[in-house]
């Protein structure tokens, strides 16, 4: 992966570039499956972590939960639930567009004082194109677009995994990436397009050793 590749994954759709890691510790909870799918969003969630070097716990003492993921058929579902308005703000607008372009995921994050990550909210509204895709690799792609705040156009074009015989994967450029931004040298949050050739050299740095 080249610097300017790694730029284009974190520079949005309106040309700024913001990149923002999770700066404490993820307590996930799960809304919506049955418990052997639990237990796949729970794998995908620790082997990423592990990659990472990062770390998970029971709870946060802030929010309780900080990643939160929600499986559903409707997004009017979510006005229904209690104490949504509060961890997303102006909900009833958002569920309005995203029942517009018929859209059938969305995170919405929220940032500390640094500028990392400090909550995600991961909503699946699962369509037929949704229902389709094996829990594994669902649960892996999310996990993975959770874990870093990647550009609103990152992964459109392609996916951030692999096909290896029969298994889905991480796609190791992708890995090398998530590992280099959890390096703790680097900054938890950049706004400065410079910070992709930061992320190159701790990349490159990694494949050395």
């Amino acid at each position: 992966m080249e610097p300017e590749q790694i730029e284009a994954l974190f520079t949005r759709e309106d040309g700024q570039f913001v990149f923002a890691r999770w700066g404490r510790p993820i307590a996930p909870v799960v809304f919506g499956v049955q418990e052997e799918t639990l237990e796949v969003v729970k794998g995908a969630l620790e082997a990423v972590t592990a990659l990472a070097g990062h770390k998970m716990a029971e709870t946060d003492m802030e929010l309780g939960s900080n990643l939160m993921v929600f499986f559903f058929s409707e997004w009017s579902e979510l006005l229904d639930v209690t104490g949504m308005e509060r961890l997303v703000p102006d909900l009833a607008t958002l569920v309005g567009k995203l029942t517009k372009v018929d859209a059938n995921q969305y995170r919405f994050f929220r940032f500390d004082e640094q500028g990392a990550i400090k909550a995600c909210f991961v909503f699946l509204r699962m369509d037929e194109h949704l229902s389709e895709i094996p829990a594994q690799t669902l649960a892996l792609s999310q996990i993975v677009q959770s874990y870093l705040l990647w550009s609103d156009t990152a992964f459109k074009d392609q996916s951030p995994l692999a096909i290896a015989g029969d298994n889905t994967i991480l796609r190791p450029d992708v890995a090398g990436l998530i590992r280099a931004a959890y390096d703790p040298v680097m900054p938890a949050a950049a706004n400065d397009s410079s910070h992709a050739l930061r992320l190159f050299a701790r990349m490159q740095a990694g494949e050395v050793q």
